[in-house]
């Protein structure tokens, strides 16, 4: 069956979705209009399922996931930000900070929808899709745990606009400091578990794909060790009831270590991972 001109409308399509959702978003954050606070969630699910398709139908119609070009991850890392909020808007209740978050999907999407281009020779292993499983799982999870950083981040913001009475509009409209918290523990929560799927499906299965893979390799390191620092983080917050700034300032601090370890590993280490 020929998918192409089901991928092609839906290249178009996904950026006036995601516009549509993130406008929903505004209204409700913005002007708490009640049509918009009502229609947000079904909004959100449908979005969600279209991305859905499209990757389903782009992975069917091109016989490879789209993990193969930046703009093709680019597309794939919006839809990760979009299930990940979905996950940590389920969990919460809480949709107020959705205009910010599906923003950032919107311009992934917006970009991938540009310059997207339709492969076709392509090395053999790229076509895998349990590669296209590994690496979406690897998304999700460094999507959530940035997600949680955000959230923290804007956890102690808010603290500080509350203890100096300096709230301004957009601060007077976020969840409340509870709610902050919840949503960065969820986010890590659900990141943990993404980047343990990752790392399973690495140690397993790259072995028989990469002749040259190691599991001294650099990326591998890093990942683990962030692994290891969230178990301990969530270890810690189960085992001594950290709440509050206590447990969203590790959070932050983790999300440092996540984006300097990473930032150093693709500047000067070398990895496998670079195959294409």
């Amino acid at each position: 069956m020929n998918f192409i001109p089901a991928v092609d409308i839906l290249v178009i399509l996904l950026p006036l979705a995601y516009a549509w959702l993130v406008g929903v978003y505004g209204m409700a954050f913005f002007s708490a209009n009640k049509t918009a606070i009502r229609i947000s969630a079904p909004s959100l699910f449908s979005v969600v399922l279209l991305h859905m398709m499209y990757i389903g139908l782009r992975t069917a119609a091109f016989d490879h996931p789209p993990v193969t070009t930046v703009f093709e991850i680019m597309t794939l890392l919006a839809a990760c930000i979009a299930v990940a909020y979905t996950y940590i808007e389920t969990r919460t209740k809480s949709t107020g900070t959705g205009f910010f978050i599906l923003s950032l999907a919107l311009t992934f999407q917006v970009i991938s929808s540009l310059f997207i281009r339709d492969l076709t020779d392509l090395d053999p292993i790229l076509r895998s899709n349990l590669l296209g499983f590994h690496v979406t799982s690897a998304l999700l999870g460094y999507t959530a745990i940035s997600l949680s950083g955000v959230y923290g981040f804007l956890y102690l913001l808010l603290y500080w606009e509350l203890r100096t009475s300096r709230l301004g509009l957009i601060y007077s409209r976020l969840p409340n400091l509870e709610t902050l918290e919840k949503m960065s523990h969820k986010a890590a929560i659900f990141g943990f578990a993404m980047l343990s799927v990752a790392i399973v499906v690495g140690m397993f299965w790259l072995p028989q794909a990469f002749p040259e893979f190691s599991y001294f390799d650099g990326k591998l390191l890093g990942t683990l060790a962030i692994w290891v620092l969230y178990a301990a983080a969530l270890g810690a917050n189960r085992a001594f009831g950290w709440q509050g700034r206590k447990t969203v300032t590790m959070s932050v601090v983790a999300f440092g270590f996540v984006v300097l370890s990473m930032t150093a590993i693709n500047l000067f280490g070398t990895s496998f991972h670079s195959f294409q």
